[in-house]
Parts: C-alpha cells; structure tokens; sequence
C-alpha cells in the first residue's frame, strides 16, 4: 500500500490520541480515518434500506376505495 506523509497541528492530533486511546500518532490518525469511513459505509447502506423499503412500499397495488 502507497504511503502519505501528511503535517497536522500537533494539538489535533494530541487530542485525537486522548479521544480515541491510542498513544501513537501515526496510529491515532489512522484510527480515525478508518472509523469515519466506515461510518460512511453504514450510512449508505441504512439509507439504501430505506430507500429500498420505500420502493416496495410504492410498489404495492393499492385498494381502490368506492
């Protein structure tokens, strides 16, 4: 895998360490990288469950009322 060298302010990433518990930076940042994207994913997927209930629910012939 391709590496990224990247400059953050020494404060972020400090208090990034003491919120997530890991006492490397590297790490730390890697933590949270990881943490966000998979939030993402969950969130897709949540709304393409409801997105998808939502179609079925269109699809269902509805009673005619008379």
């Amino acid at each position: 895998m391709a590496k990224v060298n990247v400059s953050l302010d020494a404060e972020l990433v400090v208090e990034a360490m003491v919120l997530s518990g890991v006492g490397n930076p590297q790490d730390t940042v890697e933590v949270v990288l990881r943490d966000y994207i998979e939030r993402g994913h969950r969130t897709e997927a949540r709304i393409a469950q409801r997105d998808e209930a939502l179609r079925e629910v269109d699809a269902k012939p509805r009673d005619v009322e008379g």
